[in-house]
């Protein structure tokens, strides 16, 4: 299976999620734009966290040296991201993961959730449990659907928040595939055993 990880907004967990994720199944791993942080990419942190072999962590088509908006990090560096001619390698299983969250722009002209529909693979949507993840979830479920991109389900990550959880899931008719507490210290044995007790492998499958 290929599945695209996004998140409802920068840093909810969308790597920490991917990494348990891509090491529960022995995937492949893909970054199609690292933007900023080239001395720790998140393929790096994948790499360390997931466990797997470092030639399941396929090299990202883009690395762009300032943190923002990769439309705008390209710039900066000169570089044009030419998104037609990018598709996603032809690993299987493979995660993916974005950036940010879905509307965010590559190019001025394309974003996210243009690339994602264009490639047709279902996205898990990665979402916080704290306050304001309502909000920040149903608008993101509302264009995913916009995009007629397919829901694999949502991935939570945090502490517990039953109601919360609960609401999104109804209001959005998304299916609820688990949480992933927050971990310390995050290691790649306390990370597999979360994602093991708190999610099914078989919904990946």
């Amino acid at each position: 299976m290929r599945i695209f990880v996004t998140g409802t907004d920068t840093n909810v967990g969308k790597t920490v999620f991917a990494a348990a994720l891509a090491g529960a199944l022995g995937a492949s791993y893909w970054k199609p734009v690292q933007a900023g942080d080239l001395d720790m990419t998140d393929s790096d942190r994948v790499r360390l966290l997931s466990g797997l072999p470092p030639e399941n962590i396929l090299v990202e088509a883009h690395r762009l040296r300032t943190a923002c908006s990769p439309h705008r990090s390209a710039e900066l560096d000169g570089v044009e991201i030419a998104c037609g001619a990018m598709s996603p390698p032809d690993a299987d299983p493979l995660v993916i993961e974005g950036a940010g969250g879905l509307l965010v722009p590559l190019t001025r002209d394309i974003l996210f959730a243009d690339l994602i529909a264009r490639w047709k693979l279902p996205a898990v949507l990665v979402a916080r449990t704290s306050l304001g993840t309502i909000n920040h979830s149903l608008l993101s479920i509302h264009a995913l659907r916009s995009w007629t991109i397919a829901i694999h389900g949502i991935a939570f990550v945090g502490d517990e928040a039953r109601d919360s959880e609960e609401i999104i899931c109804a209001a959005s008719g998304a299916r609820r595939l688990g949480r992933l507490p927050l971990i310390d210290p995050l290691e790649p044995a306390s990370l597999r055993r979360a994602f093991l007790d708190n999610f099914r492998l078989e919904d990946f499958r």
